[in-house]
């Protein structure tokens, strides 16, 4: 394939990120982007209020001991609630650690979406059943793990798209190259989401990348690429739905960047102030993605104190039914470690069952 053979959408992306809002929450004039219907920014902003209060309800659960790890996502809800929001129910959705409240957006249970960070051994959901794969811990995985998806339901016929979230530190693994490569070459329809929140832990972007922008990425693959304001509700959705459109449609991939900040730790483990100062949190703190949609709302009429209420309140209740979850005492089986090593248990599985078998009746006697 060469260049003159791919479709003709440009390679190149903006020099600065694109939007749909400022951080004003003013319309933008000239736009490329197309802005959503009403009712799909009065989704958005009920999804992210949601999102939001979850993600700092399972932040307090970690504190609390009942999750071991929580990557929080607050300052990202546009990226994975916009995102999310953009896809119809026959794609698939290949998250990360950090995109919890994605998996929540999508419709996975908070519990379930939350069993994985509280250290169970099963991702705690049905990946084909809802068609979310496993929220990806090592980096970029699930690059590749999308494109195979995306080439195999062409395959099969199916006019599903492939969404990847990855992170700007993912951008830097083989793994993403690799599934650039094929994505481009197969023109497969896969979407690549880069939420680039500055740090890939405690690495700042001027250390890992040299390019203008990590949307300038999808230039050697073939890729059309859209460097985005990730903070954006509104420009989030319809770059990504336009991107699916376009994959949908037969035209191939798009690698899109949206720019946007890690507000809390990288982890409850991680000291942030050791990489970055509070200055710089308190910057992006004005871009917040929330407040954005919320004055653009208000200006327009479109929300009120009423509805505001009422979302709040759907929120809260979302929060204490995730409580309630959690807090439940699960009923543990010690012999479901021998579950699912293999097909038939081996001679020494045999042995070890038998051992913990004859202890934990010791212990009832």
């Amino acid at each position: 394939m060469t260049l003159t053979s791919l479709p003709q959408r440009h390679l190149l992306p903006s020099e600065t990120p694109i939007g749909l809002l400022d951080a004003d929450g003013r319309l933008i004039d000239g736009s490329e982007l197309t802005m959503p219907g009403d009712d799909v920014l009065l989704d958005l902003h009920r999804r992210m209020v949601i999102g939001r209060r979850f993600d700092t309800q399972a932040t307090a659960l970690t504190k609390q001991g009942r999750l071991a790890v929580y990557p929080s996502s607050r300052g990202q809800e546009a990226c994975e609630v916009g995102a999310v929001v953009a896809l119809d129910a026959q794609d698939w959705l290949f998250p990360t650690y950090r995109d919890s409240v994605a998996l929540v957006t999508r419709g996975v249970d908070p519990v379930q979406t939350l069993t994985l960070l509280q250290g169970g051994w099963h991702l705690g959901y049905d990946p084909y059943e809802l068609r979310v794969a496993p929220q990806c811990t090592p980096l970029a995985t699930n690059t590749l793990h999308a494109v195979g998806v995306a080439h195999a339901a062409r395959y099969k016929g199916e006019d599903s798209v492939a969404l990847v979230l990855l992170g700007d530190g993912a951008t830097s693994e083989g793994d993403t190259h690799e599934a650039l490569n094929f994505a481009g070459v197969w023109q497969t329809p896969t979407v690549f989401l880069v939420q680039n929140n500055g740090y890939a832990i405690s690495v700042p972007m001027s250390k890992q990348n040299a390019a203008p922008s990590l949307a300038h990425k999808g230039i050697g693959y073939g890729i059309p690429s859209l460097l985005i304001d990730g903070n954006d509700p509104a420009a989030v959705y319809s770059a990504v739905r336009q991107a699916v459109e376009t994959a949908r449609a037969g035209g191939g991939p798009t690698l899109i960047e949206a720019v946007t900040y890690r507000i809390e730790a990288h982890t409850n483990a991680d000291d942030a102030s050791r990489y970055r100062d509070s200055g710089e949190v308190a910057a992006w703190l004005g871009r917040d993605p929330l407040d954005r949609l919320e004055a653009y709302l208000i200006g327009r009429g479109l929300l009120d104190d009423a509805r505001r209420e009422a979302v709040a309140a759907e929120a809260e209740d979302f929060a204490a039914s995730v409580r309630k979850g959690m807090n439940a005492d699960v009923a543990v089986r010690p012999q479901s470690l021998f579950d699912h090593v293999y097909a038939e248990r081996t001679a020494a599985l045999r042995e070890q069952a038998a051992m913990l078998e004859a202890e934990l009746a010791g212990e009832e006697a």
